[in-house]
């Protein structure tokens, strides 16, 4: 639901910045590559040094190109299953590198081994959702379903290190985390379960 209308008002939000950018000659997909690296040295550079809230805030600020290169491939008329597959696969590294920056910071100088281990197991979860649908796709069946969609994810990981770098208790974070694992891994079985009803045609 939070992706369907956030992905709303942003292309609205969006279209005159898309329009110029079109002008400009810039594709779309320079726009996925550069949206990726800003979130990279967000999460990579940032948060192993502690600054979670710049880093939050560099990584939004970036993630939004994910809906800004949506938006110019369809002014253009320039969506193909190339941009498709080159956003899908950044998106991936992205989401892996805002996790993995959480776990260099605890697994380092932050030094607390259960928020390591949360975040690591975010980022090995998170990984396993989108596969488990790309994989039932690949294998002509859907798995459009479970409760830990990649939007929702960002934002409460986003907002949840944002107010940690502004002197929230890590145990907000520590919560977060574990909500998140659970709900990815609940995410993972809702999607095996419904490959394995379309498999063997179970109502």
């Amino acid at each position: 639901m939070l992706n369907r209308f956030a992905r709303a008002f942003f292309n609205k939000l969006f279209t005159p910045l898309a329009r110029l950018l079109i002008k400009l000659g810039i594709s779309p997909d320079v726009v996925t590559i550069v949206g990726t690296v800003g979130v990279c040295v967000g999460a990579l550079v940032l948060y192993p040094r502690h600054e979670f809230f710049w880093g939050s805030l560099v990584i939004a600020v970036f993630a939004l190109s994910d809906t800004l290169d949506g938006t110019m491939a369809r002014l253009s008329g320039r969506s193909t299953r190339w941009g498709a597959y080159l956003d899908s696969t950044l998106d991936r590294v992205a989401d892996s590198a805002i996790f993995g920056g959480l776990v260099l910071w605890y697994s380092g100088d932050g030094s607390i081994s259960y928020l390591a281990a949360l975040a690591l197991a975010c980022l090995i979860l998170g990984s396993v959702v989108s596969y488990a649908k790309a994989r039932a796709e690949g294998l002509g069946m859907t798995a459009n379903v479970g409760i830990a969609e990649r939007a929702e994810r960002l934002v409460v990981v986003l907002t949840a290190t944002g107010l940690v770098g502004l002197g929230a208790p890590e145990a907000l974070l520590t919560v977060v985390l574990a909500l998140l694992a659970l709900a990815s891994l609940i995410t993972v079985i809702q999607r095996m379960l419904e490959v394995r009803r379309q498999a063997f045609n179970v109502a």
